[in-house]
């Protein structure tokens, strides 16, 4: 199975489709969150299998804003992430996968791709296609699970880059914040 993961598009959803066009044999897309409408819309674009899950920028505030998907290799946590703090540390998110009994979690957030093995555990961050964090060039993810192994590439984009406009105090404490 080939996932295209991408997360943190913000409303800006042409890159991300304009780089699934460029992918060959992707089964699935995975959008971790901010924005929900963007994997909706995505879903009826391109007609393909697509799960998605809500992030802060999107109200999500439960602990059950995840979802669990089920893979020959074993199950994924799918998660924004800000309730698991990780802008503080992957230590919530990789506590809460485990003990859903999933060997890989998926998550966004940080804007900050990373792709790593910690204690058995797969982490996959694709960063974001849209505002990519720290002048890096915007990223996304192709991931491939089999029976016996996942492995994942984050792959760049050149885009130009959106400036990011101000919106006022509450909106600019919910995008950097991971929950009240």
């Amino acid at each position: 199975m080939r996932i295209y993961v991408i997360s943190d598009t913000h409303g800006r959803i042409d890159k991300a489709i304009e780089v699934y066009h460029t992918l060959e044999e992707i089964d699935l897309i995975v959008h971790l969150g901010d924005h929900w409408n963007d994997a909706k819309i995505m879903k009826e674009q391109l007609n393909v299998p697509l799960i998605g899950v809500k992030g802060n920028m999107d109200g999500s505030f439960s602990r059950d804003g995840y979802h669990i998907l089920e893979t020959d290799f074993g199950n994924i946590f799918l998660s924004h992430g800000h309730m698991e703090s990780v802008k503080q540390s992957y230590e919530n998110i990789m506590y809460k996968a485990e003990s859903l009994q999933c060997k890989a979690v998926f998550f966004g957030h940080t804007h900050i791709p990373l792709f790593y093995e910690a204690e058995g555990l797969f982490l996959l961050n694709p960063g974001s296609l849209s505002l990519p964090a720290g002048g890096r060039k915007g990223s996304y993810a192709v991931a491939t699970v089999t029976c016996d192994s996942i492995d994942a590439t984050i792959l760049y984009a050149d885009i130009t880059q959106f400036r990011k406009t101000e919106s006022g105090m509450i909106k600019n404490m919910l995008n950097d914040s991971d929950r009240f």
